[in-house]
């Protein structure tokens, strides 16, 4: 056991360690590449340019976390012959690729569609499925949905420094604590990979949280966010038929799912319901999210993230009691628990309604 959790502790140590190098070295040659348009201060809730480079050390730290554990666990087999690591992979390398074109040449939005569509048909492709319907064609095109929306609902949360990278720290914890209740504290690849992230994350707030030093820019939120669809559909999403010959309700891992995801869930809901009873659209950038509502409510930036932390919290608790209490066939108990969704989203849509932010001029 206490190997297990030095090893553990290494890797989380390994990816914040690298993560703080790799956006130090950033930051430091990095005074005009991977800034934001300096008049771009519609979509920023923030009007400094700041260097949008801070997910790069995500991917970075993905693939140092790849070649540790193939050099820890010498005698594993190759993880390229896993083809469920090979679709994360490759649709992790294009979903970072796509985002850094984006940081740099503000690329068209059917471009970035097309590439999100791709990536969760690799994840099909390659095996790795939400498994809800029990039907192939069903299940491969709730996939690919759950993708896309994962990938842009990260991406418009990223307006408010310490926002998104702490959503994507609770809903990894959550994958992790879900995994070591269905398969007590097992360590894998796939364990060690959240582990290394969720160091990486870490590393990336302490240069991202109010007031911060840099963004994460689209190469961090469409890579992190490809991660986080990932293992929420393995752990979360699949929970109900993770264990062989002791299977559940395929229902309970999508409310397990709307739980986790809470604070990203909402404010993309938020956001787009609002949008609409305007006429505008969804995919259009605005200081419209519930973050810059809860600015005009009188919060500070500093609490917004604070509120966030809280929102966070809880969601990981509640869906970790959620899984606990599958494991225990308590479903009612499960389903009453997945009301704290709603119960954040009333709150949050209230406040964008009883404070809509200064009028235009």
């Amino acid at each position: 056991m206490l190997i297990k959790i030095l090893q553990l502790l290494g890797f989380a140590a390994g990816g914040a360690f690298v993560a703080v190098v790799c956006n130090v070295l950033l930051l430091h040659f990095s005074r005009t590449l991977g800034i934001r348009n300096k008049n771009d201060v519609v979509v920023r809730w923030s009007n400094e340019s700041k260097p949008s480079l801070g997910g790069v050390s995500f991917f970075v730290v993905f693939v140092f976390a790849a070649i540790a554990y193939s050099i820890v666990y010498n005698e594993a087999p190759n993880i390229f012959q896993n083809k469920h690591y090979v679709g994360l992979f490759t649709a992790g390398s294009l979903a970072f690729l796509m985002g850094l074109a984006d940081d740099a040449y503000n690329t068209r939005p059917m471009i970035k569609l097309f590439v999100q569509i791709l990536c969760g048909v690799l994840f099909v492709a390659t095996g790795s499925m939400i498994d809800l319907f029990h039907v192939f064609y069903l299940d491969a095109i709730l996939t690919v949905v759950w993708v896309v929306v994962v990938m842009n609902s990260l991406n418009m949360l990223d307006n408010m420094d310490g926002i998104t990278g702490t959503t994507v720290f609770f809903i990894l914890l959550a994958c992790i604590l879900a995994s070591w209740i269905i398969f007590p504290f097992n360590i894998n690849i796939w364990i060690l990979m959240m582990v290394s992230i969720l160091g990486a994350v870490m590393g990336f707030l302490t240069m991202n949280i109010h007031p911060s030093k840099l963004f994460m820019g689209d190469a961090g939120s469409q890579f992190i966010g490809l991660f986080v669809a990932f293992f929420g559909m393995k752990f979360l999403w699949n929970v109900g038929s993770a264990v062989p010959n002791d299977l559940h309700p395929s229902w309970i891992g999508l409310l397990v799912v709307m739980v986790a995801f809470t604070p990203a869930a909402v404010d993309t809901l938020t956001v787009v319901i609002n949008r609409l009873k305007k006429g505008q659209s969804p995919m259009v950038g605005g200081k419209d999210h519930t973050t810059h509502h809860l600015v005009y409510s009188g919060l500070s930036d500093r609490k917004v993230w604070l509120v966030f932390v809280l929102i966070g919290a809880l969601s990981t608790i509640l869906s970790i009691g959620m899984v606990h209490l599958m494991s225990l066939r308590a479903y009612t108990l499960v389903a009453f628990l997945s009301v704290y969704s709603i119960f954040v989203f009333i709150l949050l849509y209230r406040n964008t309604i009883k404070y809509p932010g200064p009028k235009k001029k």
